[in-house]
């Protein structure tokens, strides 16, 4: 009967590990504490009994994007669903609450803030809901890795609707998370469903760098060899972010950035030109990735390591969504740990959160400089009770793997040299001013951008960066071969923009 479902609403013929299991718990009215591997189908796992059951379900999400894209999804499939957030106007809300209102199948998204509304509060009691589903569970933990005041206060959906089973998912936790998790929310003898840190699809490897010039090197290396699919760069800083996106969009075409310090506009540009594929590779902080459901990101970089086994876990899960074979690089280099370091002693946790982070440090530290199977490591981690000695997917049990980056030495004296004229350039860029006649030209570029951006539907800098556009009022190039000269404009650029600059300063 299942099955039969599952192939008519969802066009599956079977279910992953794990998701049975999970489903079944929660037709039983049970609550449950399900963790599966990121690419694992968990949103499946809440979507299916709502639409079996023929309820209304309601899913916590921390993401106004993410919400989006599930209910695209779903809509497109012919399942109703909706989200409700802060950007939608009275009618758009009064539309969802009508459809609901018709009864039968709903998934409705929420944000954890709006479960806290009175008004809200009282209308869940009047419904007939299938389930509670809170994704990315491991935000209700202190001990987690991005815990978030808001959702430690959904334990207020047990005190309202002690009759409805509660679905907590996550993609990475420990065992003390998932008490934390149980503990928080007030489940009720949860179930718990492990199913499997192990991704061998995954080639895990890590490079100790002693310098940015190394680092660089071994990036652009991992670019040369995965010339299809889309590519995540992680940075530890706003600021590196945006110097080495503004760096590889001299030798690539497609590439952006994000962090939490661009307008929301720009972060909801940004992300859907990622997903449609106008931007191939992104350099971007911590604050991408959570929801992020690409099924094609072929490599995962991360230029400076994070903050712990957990965020790195979850940010190279965002390659290989399809099952197909993927790369995930570390930049290692000592001074990264000093930022980290940096982070915590700045942080504002309590003592008992504050030595927690000191020992995830450590750990991934251990996992960073280890001989010893890469994914083993993880598995030991998280407790898991699978056990590897050899797992043939990462650089210690396969060093001569084809998924493995391969080190060019020249890659890094081109790269050295490369990123010494990038800095020069910044430099004078930064430091001059522009005379009334160059201002009037650096408008009318500016201009152009916006037209162009629009045009295109993207961000503005992925079209060119300020300085670009600075360095273009100053020198103001009259050929091709003078605009191949400006700072931030490379092959790619040209090809795609040349003409119409020229057009622009000629005017």
């Amino acid at each position: 009967m299942l099955e039969q479902h599952l192939k008519k609403i969802f066009q599956l013929s079977d279910f992953r590990t794990g998701q049975r299991d999970i489903i079944n718990t929660v037709l039983a009215q049970k609550d449950a504490l399900a963790v599966l591997p990121t690419g694992g189908g968990k949103s499946l796992c809440y979507q299916f009994p709502i639409i079996y059951q023929n309820k209304l379900g309601i899913v916590i999400s921390p993401l106004i994007a993410l919400m989006k894209d599930q209910v695209q999804s779903l809509t497109q499939k012919g399942i109703a669903a909706g989200c409700l957030h802060s950007g939608q106007s009275e009618d758009e809300k009064r539309k969802i609450f009508s459809d609901i209102s018709q009864g039968g199948a709903y998934i409705l998204y929420l944000s954890p803030e709006r479960v806290q509304k009175e008004g809200f509060q009282k209308w869940i009691l009047q419904k007939d809901i299938a389930l509670f589903a809170i994704d990315e569970a491991h935000c209700v933990s202190q001990w987690g890795h991005d815990f978030r005041a808001e959702y430690a206060e959904l334990k207020i959906l047990k005190s309202l609707r002690p009759d409805i089973p509660i679905l907590a998912l996550t993609a990475s936790a420990t065992p003390t998370v998932l008490d934390d998790i149980a503990k928080n929310l007030q489940l009720v003898n949860p179930e718990r469903m492990v199913h499997g840190f192990y991704r061998p699809n995954l080639y895990y490897q890590v490079e100790t760098c002693t310098n940015e010039d190394e680092k660089t090197g071994w990036l652009i290396q991992a670019l040369k060899q995965f010339p299809e699919g889309r590519v995540l760069i992680y940075c530890g800083t706003r600021k590196m972010t945006e110097e080495l996106s503004h760096d590889l969009q001299n030798r690539f075409a497609q590439v952006g950035h994000y962090h939490a310090g661009l307008s929301t506009k720009e972060r909801t540009e940004t992300q859907q030109a990622y997903i449609n594929g106008e931007l191939r590779l992104l350099v971007a902080t911590n604050a991408f990735g959570m929801g992020i459901d690409q099924p094609d990101v072929r490599l995962v970089v991360h230029y400076q390591m994070p903050a712990n086994i957990d965020s790195l876990y979850q940010e190279m899960g965002r390659a290989g969504r399809d099952e197909k074979d993927s790369t995930c690089l570390m930049l290692y280099a000592k001074k990264d740990k000093g930022l980290q370091s940096y982070f915590i002693q700045n942080s504002t946790a309590t003592g008992p959160i504050k030595s927690l982070k000191w020992k995830n440090l450590e750990a991934l530290v251990a996992y960073s400089e280890t001989s010893e199977c890469r994914h083993a490591e993880i598995l030991t981690y998280y407790k898991d009770s699978q056990r590897l000695k050899k797992c043939g997917h990462c650089d210690s049990c396969d060093p001569a793997s084809t998924r493995k980056i391969q080190e060019m030495t020249l890659a890094k004296s081109i790269t050295s040299s490369f990123k010494n004229i990038v800095k020069k350039t910044k430099q004078n860029l930064d430091n001059a001013a522009l005379t009334p006649e160059q201002e009037e030209r650096f408008q009318t570029l500016r201009r152009w951008r916006k037209e162009k951006a629009n045009e295109l539907d993207l961000p503005a800098f992925v079209i060119l960066a300020d300085k670009s556009l600075r360095d273009l009022a100053q020198k103001n190039p009259q050929s091709l071969e003078a605009l191949g000269k400006i700072y931030g404009i490379g092959e790619a650029k040209l090809e795609k923009f040349g003409w119409d600059i020229l057009a622009e300063l000629k005017k």
